[in-house]
Parts: C-alpha cells; sequence; structure tokens
C-alpha cells in the first residue's frame, strides 16, 4: 500500500472532543459504525474498497515528536493531553466487510469497538478512505458492467484530485474489474499491470503522421496508435501504410480518441479489414462513462477496449458518498441521533447475507438461517489478525460479488433497532 496517513490526518474537533473526553473520564467503550447512507441515483449496489489502506492507518497510527510540536502551538491542547497523545496507539477492535464485496446502504461496513477518544480521533482518516476508494470502485464496476465483457483500462491519473487519489482510484479500479492502469507508480505499488499508448504530442511533433506511425512501430513493434490527431479515416489508412511497410504484426491496435466514436469504429474495423489487419484492435477513449459505453456496446460499434480516465477516478457526477461515521454505543448502551433528515441507528450490529436478502441485526442476536455474517473481527490491539489479502483474491471477489449483482438486493432491518426519530 502507500505510505500511511499521518496522525494528524483528523479534524481538529476530533481531538478537541478527545481532550474533553479524557478531562471527564469518559474513556470506556465505544463502538462506531461507517456505513454508506443512500445508494446514488441510478446505482443498484456499492462494492467496497479502502478498508486494507484504513487498517494501514490504525495499525501504524502515532503522533510524532513533530506532530506534538505542532499541537503544542495550538491554543486548544495542554500539555496533560499532548502526553496522552505521546503515548497513544489504537488498542481497539476493527470489524469491516471484506474489501471487494458488494453492499447496500445502510450496511455498515466498518465497525471500531475501542475506547472513545480513540475512535473518534480516528473517524477522519477511516472514512476518507473507505468512502472514495468504495466510490471510485462502484462506478468503475458500473463501466464494467456496461462494457460487457471487453477489456477497460483506467487512464485518469492526470484527472484525479491528487497523488495519493490517483494511485488509490487505480486500485480500485482493477479491483473492480478493470485490466491495467496508465500510472506506472500505481503499477510499482500494487503490482497492477500497466499500459499506455501515445499522446498527439507524439503526432505533432513530426512533419506528417505516416512518419509518426512508422518510428512509433519500429520501436515498439505491435504497438496502439492513436489515429484522431488529424482526421481518423486519414489516421487509419497511415495504419495500414505502416502495416505493409514493416509487417502486419508492427501494430497491435488503433485508439480514437474523439467524434462519433460509433462511426469511427465501424469505419476502421472496415478498413483494417479490407486491408487483411483482422487482428488490430479498435481501442475508444475520450471521456467515457457507463452510459457512453454502454450506448456504443448497445449499437454494436466494433470495439475491442475502452479506456476511462475522468469519470472513474473523480466519482463522475457523483462525486462523493453519502458516508457516515456514527456513535451507536457506548457503554453497552445504545445510542442514535435524532437530527432531522440524518437519523441514525442505534446499537452495535451485524449483517447478514442471505440467499435473497440482507439483514441487519443487533450484534450478538441469532444467525439468520442459512446467512453468513459479513462484519468479521479483522484487527485486535492495532494488530491484523490476518495478512492482506492478495489483490487478485480481492478482485475474484468483487467480480464473483457483481455477477451476482445485477439488480438491487432488498435489505431487511431487525425492528428492534430502533431509527432515531
Amino acid at each position: 500500500m502507500t505510505s500511511p496517513l499521518s496522525a494528524l490526518f483528523t479534524d481538529l474537533y476530533e481531538l478537541t472532543m478527545a481532550q474533553v473526553y479524557y478531562e471527564q473520564g469518559q474513556t470506556g467503550q465505544a463502538v462506531f459504525e461507517l456505513a454508506l447512507r443512500e445508494l446514488p441515483a441510478g446505482w443498484d449496489y456499492l462494492l467496497v474498497a479502502g478498508l486494507e489502506r484504513a487498517l494501514d492507518f490504525l495499525e501504524a497510527m502515532e503522533f510524532s515528536s513533530d506532530d506534538l510540536a505542532y499541537l503544542e502551538t495550538l491554543p486548544q491542547f495542554d500539555a496533560e493531553f499532548l502526553e496522552r497523545l505521546a503515548e497513544f496507539r489504537f488498542r481497539g477492535e476493527a470489524w469491516a466487510v471484506a474489501e471487494g464485496t458488494v453492499v447496500y446502504p445502510p450496511e455498515p461496513v466498518l465497525q471500531i469497538v475501542a475506547p472513545l477518544p480513540a475512535g473518534q480521533i480516528v473517524e477522519t482518516a477511516l472514512m476518507n478512505q473507505v468512502a472514495f476508494a468504495t466510490l471510485v470502485a462502484s462506478k468503475a464496476a458500473r463501466v464494467v458492467d456496461a462494457a460487457a465483457g471487453r477489456p477497460l483500462f483506467e487512464f485518469g491519473g492526470r484527472r484525479a484530485h491528487g497523488e495519493d487519489a490517483a494511485l488509490q482510484a487505480a486500485r480500485a479500479a482493477y479491483i473492480a474489474g478493470f485490466e491495467a492502469t496508465s500510472s506506472v507508480e500505481a503499477g510499482r505499488r500494487f503490482g497492477l499491470p500497466v499500459i499506455g499508448t501515445m499522446a498527439h504530442s507524439y503526432v505533432l511533433i513530426h512533419t506528417d503522421e505516416l512518419d509518426a506511425f512508422r518510428r512509433f512501430s519500429q520501436r515498439y513493434a505491435g504497438t496502439t496508435l492513436l489515429v484522431d490527431t488529424y482526421d481518423t479515416a486519414g489516421g487509419v489508412e497511415r495504419v495500414v501504410a505502416v502495416a505493409r511497410e514493416l509487417g502486419p504484426k508492427s501494430v497491435g491496435a488503433i485508439r480514437i480518441d474523439s467524434g462519433d466514436l460509433t462511426a469511427a469504429a465501424f469505419g476502421a474495423r472496415r478498413r483494417l479489414d479490407d486491408a487483411g489487419l483482422t487482428h488490430v484492435r479498435i481501442v475508444a477513449s475520450g471521456g467515457l462513462d457507463e452510459d457512453r459505453i454502454a450506448s456504443l456496446v448497445a449499437s454494436g460499434a466494433p470495439i475491442d477496449a475502452f479506456a476511462c480516465g475522468t469519470a472513474v477516478v473523480t466519482g463522475g457526477s457523483v462525486g462523493a458518498l453519502d458516508a457516515a461515521y456514527k456513535l451507536v454505543e457506548y457503554e453497552g448502551r445504545a445510542v442514535a441521533k435524532h437530527s432531522p433528515g440524518k437519523p441514525s441507528f442505534g446499537s452495535r450490529k451485524q449483517v447478514w447475507r442471505a440467499e435473497t436478502e440482507d439483514i441487519i441485526t443487533r450484534f450478538g442476536s441469532p444467525r439468520p438461517q442459512d446467512a453468513r455474517p459479513l462484519l468479521e473481527l479483522v484487527m485486535r490491539n492495532s494488530e491484523r489478525l490476518r495478512a492482506p489479502e492478495p489483490l487478485a483474491t480481492v478482485r475474484a471477489r468483487a467480480g464473483s460479488e457483481r455477477a451476482a449483482a445485477q439488480q438491487q438486493r432488498a435489505v431487511r432491518i431487525d425492528p428492534s433497532l430502533e431509527l432515531g426519530h
């Protein structure tokens, strides 16, 4: 994974509340739950990601001397509290849904059982890591569903909201079923396959497109050539010329990045086939999301693969998931918000997956018939109880879960879990 987050990756009020908790002796066991309140419009499910990075944070979290020196400059904190932070480690439990699992609001996906100050301080980082990665994985899963088996490549690093977001997005998209990423750093850190074509700038610095294609194909046999810098049909003609000159295996694919992708793909396929280049694949890119891809697939356009960027790594029009991290129990007493429009369910919970529905019950309730628990104990006293799963395992799980999630599953909530009014 990428470097653990700083312990200071928290909101000020988490620390000011923690200081008061200590002063008032409110250090009993608390239960916090991270859940997604609702599905974005038109979505059928969410695909959980980001949990391993969240556990990285809990496992490594400590306030360094530099952290404490900075906090000392703030007027809110006294010496006694800073001394507590100097010794702080996460000593609680974490229960989580496995990465790559499909879930439905309002199911909790992460549960923290810890002394109240500890559970409070970690809120910001946990929400940040789980909600963002789950957004990208869920968006990417929708794109995978729309592509109907065609390979997908993640090309969004340059449009992501910062370096860390770009890397986590590449990982989340791969979990959801994308084949590869253009990010070399994501490839290195996570062991993802990396892929790339060429940019318009490469074509533009040459005196003519044919020369650009010739030189690139000579250097990278079987490469993908970008054909729409000037005129897509003309670009395809020059691909044919290169293949005749250097041999048919000199070109493996073409990429179309603009214009009417359906018409361009049909035209390119006819010309390539007429030239005997039936092996040359067509890759489409250019602001693609699940809706545009579904339309292209429905049109029968002969597109073999898609490259997606902005819509996936930013979540597109959704932007952010409605995530919540709420205190649901303190010293065995259920607590619930009564806020207008934002009530919460009190009590610690378990989520059970049965054949036709999910059931949310109080933690410790009897197992519903033929159901399995989704929340499992994954960390105790800042130590994982098992090694992080290989990414291939998470990806395989996501594939199985997606295949079974083509329509929204019913979620039944135990009536003993009272919703705040």
